[in-house]
């Protein structure tokens, strides 16, 4: 973009108007330096004027180079940049910036109506469908922040210093100006209204956009496709929306596809979530929350981390005082086709929801399980979804599609399986279930809690696993502590044992793709209320050192339950009590890796190869599928479980012997 402009000289003047350009008053028309006349043509210009230099050719797809400059547009009080294509404008361009090497072409209508702030400040009525918990979007939201406005709400302080922040934040870009930044492309697009267009972004065949933001940046840029349909709205980089989506009042996260008619309102959709075919409404959508079936609804809900089968349905109103319900999905979890929930209700992390279940249930205590629908009736199954190798693959695939290619990641998220926040919730599942079956009432040989029924023998199988979970992490932790670390003593064994912070033994919370104590949020929060972080950049740092920290804050978590554990103190810990540990962890490492395995090899069993063979006998059945889908013994999953069981093997035997030598 020039910095310097002048008016149009004469012959400029006579040579735009030879070629069929007008304008009221040439006089509110300037030019850069180096303006080229010849290249402006069929155009009427009125209101201020700004043209930039047009030289250079814009390439388009198959190798098509077309000269910049502008021809058969209208144009009002804009800005237009340097080797602009402007082409073929149905209505006009009025109020925006058009800054270099953009390109604007078979557009009905692009305009700014009055002061905007192009999406900044409209609240989104998220979980709950009836209001209460909005949230003020704007251009740098995080899941973080949004959890804290729309959960923290028992905090009405500090809701309102949040609201301030951003409100601030809202009117520092609200203008009477758009813009389409460096490089943007507007393809046969037909209504644009109040819609700030970022750099390198593409809009292609969209139906309809107004009051909206799309936050493209050269490294990650934006595509809108054709048919969308968006209104109050933000788009952040990476994020792609297409093919007939319609979205009102949505916030749309980096690296976020919503596509194939997905339909959205007041709904908040976070990293790298997908949305195909179904429906959202009022719904949190945490990172990785993916929905692909036309059948699907998401409602009133918060999600994470989520995979949502076909025909997945959720009911909020009850008829009775409107859609007030809500419910709470914790990370992980899986709804099986045809699912069904009725709000409200809570979800354990990492649970598999088959069937429909018409009670209230909470399970949040009871993670890693089951909840299956038998007789019209909510059975869970604790704890046994930490033996399903797909429970492991998911946790593996999350990190490699992280599909952000931003330098500036909003979103904060820690891929762990295990971590404080779900061992916690084992440690107070194996309390729980032990104080059911000493002392609850079994019916029919089943337990009631909290909405859903138990079997007898899910007990002490849930129990079980929930101890293996258990001594899989804290060993994890202790590897992680004292692997390559030296130590000829136990007072340098001490030292390697002591926690650097005192933050973290308490209970953890999972802010949206965040683990963090407690104690860190609530320090957070306080310092928000008094002033301490007056800043949406600070909290956003305050965010993020909590974050960096969970290494610490981790460890810090770990010692304590070891020292309840051992009924020891880290300064009386001695090297054989870690021996001990390193062998339980060896011990549990292997069993859930050989029942990892064992849930493996029944995806090559004989009644999954059903289908194959189609018209062979056993023999060719049998190599249909081979050919197919390969075999247990050189599949990728079982040699990754075989490799894993062999490496933690050798690592716990290496540190033992390393223990073994203190005295």
């Amino acid at each position: 973009m020039a910095s310097k402009w002048r008016p149009l000289t004469a012959d400029e003047i006579a040579k735009l108007t030879s070629q069929g350009c007008t304008c009221p008053d040439w006089s509110k028309t300037q030019v850069a330096d180096g303006f080229s006349p010849e290249r402006v043509k069929t155009t009427h210009f009125s209101g201020d004027v700004r043209l930039g230099t047009f030289r250079k050719d814009v390439r388009f797809e198959g190798g098509l180079a077309k000269p910049s400059g502008i021809s058969n547009a209208t144009i009002h009080n804009c800005r237009i940049g340097n080797n602009v294509y402007i082409n073929q404008v149905k209505s006009f361009i009025a109020n925006y910036i058009v800054e270099d090497n953009a390109v604007i072409e078979n557009v009905d209508f692009l305009a700014v109506d009055g002061n905007t702030s192009f999406g900044n400040g409209t609240d989104v009525a998220v979980i709950n469908e009836a209001g209460g918990r909005e949230i003020p979007i704007y251009d740098h939201l995080s899941a973080q922040l949004a959890y804290i406005i729309a959960l923290y709400r028992h905090r009405p302080k500090l809701i309102e210093k949040l609201r301030a922040m951003i409100a601030e934040y809202v009117a520092s870009v609200t203008s009477p100006m758009g813009l389409v930044a460096t490089g943007a492309k507007i393809l046969n697009t037909r209504i644009i209204k109040n819609v700030k267009v970022g750099p390198a972004a593409t809009i292609e065949a969209a139906n309809r956009l107004e009051n909206g933001s799309i936050n493209s940046c050269p490294q990650d840029p934006v595509y809108i496709g054709p048919g969308v349909f968006a209104s109050n709205f933000i788009a952040c980089s990476g994020s792609k929306i297409s093919d007939g989506a319609i979205l009102s009042n949505c916030f749309v996260g980096q690296a976020t596809e919503l596509a194939k008619q997905y339909s959205a309102e007041n709904s908040v959709f976070f990293a790298n979530c997908g949305g195909y075919h179904g429906e959202a409404c009022s719904i949190f959508a945490g990172p990785y929350t993916v929905t692909h079936h036309k059948s699907t609804l998401l409602i009133a809900g918060i999600f994470s981390f989520l995979n949502a089968g076909s025909g997945t349905n959720q009911s909020n109103h009850l008829y009775k005082l409107g859609p007030v319900h809500q419910g709470i999905v914790e990370r992980g979890s899986k709804t099986a086709s045809d699912s069904y929930m009725l709000w409200p209700a809570r979800v354990g992390a990492f649970t598999v929801v088959m069937g429909r279940h018409y009670r209230n249930s909470d399970t949040s205590d009871l993670p890693f399980s089951y909840l299956i629908e038998h007789e019209d009736e909510s059975i869970l199954v604790p704890a046994v979804n930490l033996k399903s190798v797909g429970t492991v693959r998911d946790a593996k695939k999350w990190p490699k599609r992280d599909h952000r290619k931003d330098p500036k990641k909003l979103d904060l998220i820690n891929f762990k399986l295990l971590s404080p926040y779900t061992i916690q919730k084992m440690l107070n599942s194996c309390k729980l279930l032990r104080n059911l079956k000493a002392t609850g009432i079994e019916t029919a040989g089943y337990f009631a809690y909290h909405g859903v029924k138990i079997k007898h023998d899910s007990l002490d199988k849930g129990i079980r696993l929930y101890e293996i979970g258990i001594d899989k992490f804290l060993g994890n932790c202790l590897i992680h502590r004292l692997q390559d670390k030296q130590f000829t003593n136990v007072q340098q064994l001490h030292a390697e044992l002591k926690p650097q912070t005192d933050i973290g033994p308490g209970k953890w919370a999972d802010l949206a793709g965040l683990f963090a104590p407690e104690e860190a949020v609530s320090k957070i929060i306080d310092d928000i209320e008094s002033g301490a972080l007056g800043t949406l950049d600070q909290i956003t740092a305050a965010f993020t050192s909590a974050h960096e920290n969970y290494p610490a804050y981790e460890w810090t978590w770990a010692t304590n339950v070891i020292q309840q554990q051992l009924g020891k103190t880290i300064d009386t810990i001695g090297p054989k009590d870690i021996i001990e540990m390193i062998n339980k962890w060896k011990s549990a490492v292997i069993e859930l890796d050989n029942m990892l395995l064992a849930d493996t090899k029944k995806e090559f069993s004989e009644t999954v190869q059903a289908g194959y063979g189609i018209d062979g006998n056993f023999a060719e059945r049998t190599a249909d599928f081979a050919n197919v889908r390969g075999s247990f013994e050189a599949n990728a999953v079982a040699g990754e479980i075989k490799q894993h069981i062999e490496e933690k093997s050798r690592l716990a035997d290496e540190l033992i012997r390393r223990l073994q030598k203190i005295r």
